[in-house]
């Protein structure tokens, strides 16, 4: 996860209003998974989506879609991304070999109100960060349903000691 500090500060210092899931939250509830990119539940509003985009940006971070990446600060375009693409995540990527990517959820059974609630503070090094609760979590991986998706949910129960 160290890949992903710079953005994680600026993140925290810009009080971006975002939870860590997916496979690095996985890791950080106790469980192990080989993952390479982050992905994050973020707050919808304009003005948070907006701060999030210019500090990838500003990060070197890119998009592949041919879209300007501030319009996933427009509601409309969004869910016409969710209804008409089946949109699940927007990505930003990190140089044109670099496998360093961030993936904001823009589609998700657990809103951001929802898992804020639920959200546990994992510190790491000097950060404190937002991570998905184990009950979010589950919901988020079982909508998923794919193999691996199973398999995080029954490594993390057994991570945390549940069956």
């Amino acid at each position: 996860m160290i890949i992903y500090e710079e953005v994680l500060r600026e993140f925290n210092r810009r009080k971006v209003k975002y939870i860590i899931v997916g496979g690095i939250a996985m890791n950080l509830l106790g469980g192990y998974r080989n993952t390479l990119d982050m992905d994050v539940l973020v707050e919808m509003s304009d003005a948070n989506l907006q701060k999030i985009v210019t500090i990838l940006k500003e990060l070197g971070y890119s998009v592949r879609q041919p879209v300007d990446p501030f319009l996933i600060a427009d509601k409309n375009t969004r869910n016409d991304w969710v209804k008409n693409k089946n949109m699940k995540a927007f990505n930003f990527y990190k140089g044109k070999r670099s496998y360093e990517e961030v993936d904001i959820i823009i589609d998700s059974p657990v809103s951001y109100e929802r898992a804020s609630k639920n959200m546990v503070k994992v510190k790491v090094g000097r950060m404190t960060l937002p991570v998905v609760s184990v009950k979010d979590f589950i919901k988020m991986k079982k909508h998923a349903g794919r193999e691996k998706d199973l398999l995080d949910i029954k490594e993390v129960k057994i991570a945390r000691g549940r069956k």
